[in-house]
């Protein structure tokens, strides 16, 4: 599945372009910060399988208004040059790649 091109952003890490697209509407569960906030990536020329980074932070839209950090091209860069050391080929098809970076963090009930 490709990323959606409207709302997405270009970024290029070491070389190579890619776009990432943060979710503009939370899902019902980061609404309620009940779960954290999540953006993909793919290659912009040749995209294949999909990166998709699970942050330690509520959705900057949750209804519950807990500050979040924004998901700033720094942190989409480095969640890159991770998931590529750990695998995450992203021009061969496939399913999803899943970066977790959510550790520590935990559901506000």
């Amino acid at each position: 599945m490709a990323l959606v091109r409207k709302g997405s952003r270009r970024i290029v890490v070491d070389g190579t372009v890619y776009r990432w697209r943060l979710r503009g509407r939370p899902t019902y569960f980061q609404g309620l910060a009940w779960s954290p906030c999540t953006f993909a990536v793919e290659h912009a020329d040749t995209p294949g399988t999909m990166l998709v980074v699970t942050t330690d932070q509520p959705h900057p839209s949750n209804w519950i208004g807990l500050e979040a950090e924004p998901v700033l091209p720094s942190g989409v860069a480095a969640a890159v040059r991770l998931a590529l050391s750990e695998g995450w080929t992203p021009t061969a098809p496939g399913s999803a790649f899943h970066l977790d970076q959510s550790a520590g963090s935990k559901p506000s009930y």
